[in-house]
């Protein structure tokens, strides 16, 4: 632990299952955490893991949480020293960040410079092409905006359009058919000032049937930049993760070797400090570099299972100025992970969100199983905020074990009262391809009306129904107990 903190308060500008997990690992040092909450949020476990509260106000409850100048001036209000922004909301808004840091408290994340450069996509491409590694073939629409569309072409298909400001895989669309670019371009463009207020693109070459394997890696302000070995994240869904496995599955040691190398050379060259991930597309057995995530990701607990470390916590000594304590060789590598995000969406109706009270929530326990969850009974779902409710993470000697324990984990899982993926996720975790390691971003979408949930006939739906209720003992009891009045009656009889 760091002997004398700079900071003593450090408040979580965020929510959900993130606001929480950062909270454990702040109080776990020693420290006083505050966490953000707006009046839409209901029975949040951060509220009641927090030392305090500040409450923020907004025209929408996500603009509250993007109030960079409301947040700002209540934490300095409230003597906060650091803020953790977790992911999304402001955790890559590099003004943010200098703002913060202007206010005379700490950013637990990178410096606003290398947010800038890295968070920029088209700055970061040409960045990371400029110092020789990987980029697939692509054009700019900086470059020069009257060519973009004809450089586009010369690229011929298929193309992946991206935002210049984008991530998450919002904006994203791939072109089969040049016929229809200009349209997709115009479409690109207004999703990108949609959702990040830019509308710069640029398009590259689309690898098809490609995987996604990211390098977690860690700075400290002394020169030291370390990767925790690789995650594989490409079980997606419209550019959404949906299951993340850590280490990624039959890289050869030289290629993780490779990937991982250039994931530290590129946060070294960018003079990038805290926890980063840099994100690269694999096929043929070549890999580009596609993005640099500032900030932490929704995955690193897979990291945290197979090296042992606490992300959050090495963070904040980071921020705090301490020097890494581990060096490359120290970072062991133990058994395989798998995370599965649980979301209150419906797969069987085109994975559109679901709202509801929780009326049962029940996490799966036991050995090599964690929750990171975001809901508590008695919360109410609705469609303020993203719809990820919690996180489910497995850790077990092999991949083959850990799907195994993924999949028993998934059917001890009880959510009641709000729809969700739960199901859809244990009918991905067993498909054949998965079982196979035959991994790609494209999988979900080939494969999605093999993952439907089967259709039962009305008669055997009812008798699942009265066969669950029955296996109900508080139901039972009920069903059974005598009503006050008749047994106040005795043992009368007429």
């Amino acid at each position: 632990m760091t002997a004398i903190w700079p900071f003593e308060t450090v408040l979580v500008a965020n929510r959900g299952e993130i606001a929480a997990r950062v909270l454990r690992s702040v109080k776990a040092l020693g420290l006083h955490g505050l966490v953000l909450h707006h009046k839409a949020d209901h029975a949040a476990p951060a509220l009641a893991l927090a030392d305090g509260i500040i409450e923020i106000e907004g025209a929408t409850p996500v603009a509250a949480f993007l109030d960079g100048t409301q947040i700002i001036e209540k934490a300095r209000t409230a003597g906060v020293g650091a803020i953790h922004p977790g992911y999304g909301f402001l955790s890559e808004n590099a003004n943010f960040c200098a703002a913060v840091a202007q206010a005379g408290m700490v950013f637990v994340g990178p410096s606003a410079q290398a947010m800038a450069l890295m968070g920029d996509k088209v700055r970061a491409r040409a960045f990371v092409a400029a110092r020789g590694f990987p980029v697939a073939p692509s054009a700019i629409e900086d470059d020069d905006p009257e060519t973009f569309a004809d450089r586009a072409r010369v690229l011929g298909v298929p193309l992946l359009i991206k935002p210049a400001a984008g991530g998450g895989g919002k904006g994203m669309r791939i072109v089969r058919d040049l016929a229809v670019l200009d349209a997709e371009l115009a479409q690109a463009r207004r999703e990108g000032l949609r959702y990040f207020g830019d509308g710069r693109l640029y398009v590259e070459r689309y690898v098809e049937r490609p995987r996604h394997i990211e390098v977690q890696i860690l700075a400290d302000h002394h020169g030291t930049t370390l990767h925790l070995h690789e995650r594989e994240c490409s079980l997606q869904r419209r550019f959404q993760k949906i299951v993340e496995e850590a280490p990624a599955t039959t890289l050869t040691v030289q290629q993780r070797k490779a990937i991982c190398e250039a994931a530290v050379g590129i946060a070294a060259a960018a003079c990038y400090r805290n926890a980063g991930t840099v994100e690269f597309i694999f096929g043929d057995g070549v890999f580009y570099f596609l993005e640099m995530n500032t900030r932490l990701q929704v995955e690193h607990p897979v990291t945290e299972a197979i090296t042992g470390l606490d992300l959050v916590a090495e963070q904040l000594r980071i921020a705090a100025g301490e020097k890494l304590r581990l060096s490359q060789a120290d970072i062991r590598l133990d058994g395989h992970a798998i995370e599965m995000r649980i979301c209150a969406e419906d797969a069987a109706a085109g994975f559109a969100p679901c709202t509801g009270q929780v009326l049962a929530w029940h996490t799966a326990v036991g050995a090599g199983i964690r929750t990171d969850a975001g809901i508590m009974q008695g919360a109410r779902i609705t469609a303020a905020f993203d719809p990820l409710l919690a996180k489910l993470i497995v850790h077990a000697p092999d991949r083959t074990q850990a799907l195994a324990l993924a999949r028993t984990a998934l059917r001890e899982t009880v959510l009641l009262g709000c729809g969700s993926n739960i199901g859809f996720l244990g009918r991905l975790l067993a498909h054949p391809l998965v079982l196979a390691a035959e991994l790609h971003t494209g999988l979900v979408e080939a494969e999605l009306a093999a993952l439907q949930r089967p259709t039962l006939p009305p008669q055997t739906a009812q008798a699942v129904l009265a066969a669950a209720a029955l296996a109900s003992q508080a139901l039972l009891q009920a069903a059974e107990a005598v009503p006050p009045m008749h047994a106040a009656m005795g043992a009368w009889r007429n």
